[in-house]
């Protein structure tokens, strides 16, 4: 059977071997296409547009070597925008002679090419040199045939041909730039032997998932009297995946050690209870006494030395006592003895846990092995069915350098069955079997678009719709289904900031984003089975490039923001190229996270900037689903942004002051003032107090695993 997932081996070879300077007989490459006698008018012609010819075709055709765009009519100047149309729908219409519009549908049949990774002029890495990895099958020249996704159009009841219907795929909010190429040089690499996502799959996993979610619940609370600590769940799977060396692209199956420091550490926080932020002073009375009895209750449940019941047991007493007698104390006097019984108990209580804590980690992680295999066993028997083997032959690779391209999968796609859509209110929902997920018509777009540019096995978009199922089902189960739950995880900088760091430090990277929430084309994400065909290049642990300009915002996991720094100090070290990496970390303090210190510490450091809390935005991890006057939220810590470049990164992007209060100033550009001010006042009002209690979730969400003090 014919490899059609991301790209089979032989095809693979293929599209690693063409580049812009080569040609193909039935499919020219478009970067040097045969050039006819040019009859344009100057100002075209400075645009970068050129008059070709289309051997297929048998006539002239329009090339703009700036954009890689190409249309059977003549261009007109300022009416065609490619991000916002990319199929040239709403080009202007060419006149005939006498002044005539021709609305014929061979007039409307404009094609723009699929993108190639070129990179831009102003920040392209001489060395060393690479090849551009293209794809001749996915890189046509123009034809006839309808517009790319037909399928996706026939899905909203859309006709294809009619030029407003299909303005339904173009995005009217734009949060990133497709455009931009880019300067990340890597190894070439072979197809990934990760098996191709299935609905049918995602549909059992995440199923899994929620169980064991409810597992995890059941565990604290049955052996310790607690909520499992908010976003733990999602942290531990975060935490995992750094260790995990099984087969499964979310739930851990083999990691070493079997207990993750992540959930035990975060679990031993909140024993004997949860401490949180005190604002009044009967708050903080309540707080202290509810501490010291359930210390006492803990005390006495558990298997403890007689030395250890006993200082537990007078302090508490103590505590009691003090209580009773004095009853003018403050706020501050309460929090210092809330302090002191925790000097004094703690210890204590964290002993008489620790067997019991251990044991909800390693069930849990044990629990995640068995589901593992029920998935593994479901996709296993799936291919069987349409007679795809699993084992494959590696590949030959090539040692040479190329710039980066979407990962490609080994193992060929099966069948995917129907997935159903329909629209409310401008957002798609998308369902398989009775679960729908949603995503605004903005990001369905957007999804639309990366698609369009890194899936080289769906010319006709069939698959299209239940591979976004799959995706949106995957981030759902990853970052959980409450309310503003993984938002935190998710965040990104704002557009502003984006922009900065491109024109002034050339970056056109993400090291951690995803299909949903990505500013550029080219990105690292979480899952690459279901993210290569939007154009994820793998998880940032994994990606080692030789060169390039790149910027990393990682989930706020301890563990995985330190794997991250190891990571990146061994790319710096092994690579005498240009290479940058600009890092935005918060700046937890108390105590300081091992990632934050090793970088202030690192010889790679070449500068470093606080951003103050509350001073400065990120978008929303729920940017594809949320409101407009959500899409931001205030920081509530500090940020951290640390420039670690090498030498010839540093000689190519320094961190020059001027550079730096440029972006700085980015930052002053608020998304929320943007948003409110296109609604009105009342709205407005009750818009900042929804951001405002949001903020204050995020701040919960954020803090947790961090925080000791309750001060």
């Amino acid at each position: 059977m014919a490899n059609e997932n991301h790209g089979s081996p032989a095809e693979e070879a293929s599209l690693m071997s063409h580049s812009p300077g080569t040609s193909n007989q039935n499919q020219p490459s478009s970067p040097k296409p045969m050039r006819l006698v040019q009859d344009l008018p100057d100002e075209l012609v400075q645009a970068g547009w050129e008059k070709c010819w289309s051997k297929r075709e048998n006539r002239p055709y329009y090339f703009n070597r700036f954009t890689n765009q190409s249309l059977w009519e003549m261009p007109v100047l300022g009416q065609h925008d490619v991000i916002s149309d990319p199929l040239g729908l709403n080009a202007a219409p060419m006149p005939l002679e006498g002044g005539v519009i021709d609305t014929s549908v061979e007039s409307k049949q404009r094609k723009r090419r699929f993108s190639e990774e070129v990179p831009p002029s102003g920040n392209s890495v001489k060395k060393p040199k690479a090849d551009v990895p293209g794809n001749p099958a996915a890189q046509p020249v123009p034809s006839s045939p309808s517009i790319p996704g037909t399928s996706v159009l026939k899905a909203w009841c859309v006709s294809p041909e009619d030029k407003q219907q299909a303005a339904l795929l173009r995005p009217t909010e734009v949060y990133w730039d497709l455009d931009i190429q880019t300067n990340a040089v890597i190894k070439q690499r072979a197809p990934s032997e990760v098996l191709s996502p299935h609905p049918e799959v995602e549909l059992l996993r995440s199923q899994l998932i929620l169980k064991l979610r409810q597992h995890y619940r059941e565990l604290c609370q049955q052996r310790e009297g607690i909520d499992p600590p908010r976003e733990s769940f999602n942290r531990w799977m975060l935490e995992r995946k750094v260790v995990d060396k099984g087969t499964d692209p979310l739930l851990p199956s083999d990691c070493e050690p079997v207990v993750s420091p992540s959930m035990f550490r975060e679990i031993m926080n909140d024993i004997p209870i949860r401490l949180s932020r005190i604002k009044f002073r009967e708050e903080a009375k309540r707080l202290l006494f509810k501490y010291a009895e359930a210390a006492k209750r803990l005390i006495e449940s558990r298997s403890a030395s007689p030395d250890s019941r006993k200082v537990v047991k007078w302090n508490v007493e103590d505590t009691f006592s003090w209580l009773r007698r004095d009853h003018s104390a403050s706020k501050e006097d309460y929090m210092d003895r809330l302090e002191h019984l925790r000097k004094q108990c703690g210890p204590h209580v964290s002993a008489a846990a620790k067997d019991s804590v251990e044991g909800i980690c390693s069930k849990i992680y044990y629990i995640s092995l068995e589901y593992v295999k029920r998935i593994r066993e479901k996709h296993l028997a799936i291919l069987k069915e349409n007679n795809i083997s699993a084992e494959i032959e590696a590949p030959e690779v090539q040692d040479r350098l190329v710039y980066c391209y979407p990962v490609r999968l080994a193992i060929p796609s099966p069948p995917l069955p129907s997935v159903e859509m329909h629209m409310e209110n401008n957002v798609a929902c998308v369902r398989y079997k009775g679960e729908m997920v949603k995503v605004s018509r903005n990001y369905f777009s957007k999804l639309w678009l990366l698609y369009r540019y890194s899936c080289i096995d769906d010319s006709g978009f069939e698959k299209f719709l239940p591979r976004v199922w799959c995706l949106l089902r995957r981030y759902q189960m990853m970052f959980g289904v409450g309310l503003y739950e993984g938002t935190g995880l998710q965040g990104a900088l704002p557009v502003h900031v984006f922009e900065a760091l491109h024109k002034l430090f050339g970056v056109s990277f993400e090291c951690f984003a995803s299909p949903l929430n990505c500013y550029f084309k080219q990105y690292c994400s979480a899952f690459l089975d279901t993210d290569g065909y939007f154009g994820s290049r793998g998880p940032c642990l994994d990606f080692f490039p030789i060169s390039g300009s790149f910027e990393a915002n990682p989930p706020f996991c301890e563990e995985l923001m330190d794997a991250m720094v190891s990571h990146f100090e061994k790319l710096l070290e092994n690579s005498s190229e240009p290479l940058s990496f600009i890092v935005f970390i918060p700046e937890w303090r108390d105590p300081p996270t091992p990632a934050l210190t090793r970088m202030e510490q690192s010889k790679f450091k070449r500068h470093q900037l606080i951003l103050p809390a509350f001073d400065h935005e990120y978008r929303s991890g729920s940017q594809h689903v949320c409101k407009k006057e959500e899409m931001y939220y205030k920081a509530v810590h500090n940020t951290a942004v640390l420039f670690l470049q090498n030498s010839a990164g540093f000689a190519k992007w320094e961190p020059t002051p001027e550079r730096l209060q440029e972006l700085v100033a980015a930052y002053k550009h608020s998304g929320r003032t943007l948003s409110s001010s296109s609604s009105s006042s009342s709205s407005s009002s009750s818009s900042s107090s929804s951001t405002a209690d949001k903020e204050r979730e995020l701040g919960r969400e954020q803090s947790s695993s961090r925080e000791t003090n309750p001060n």
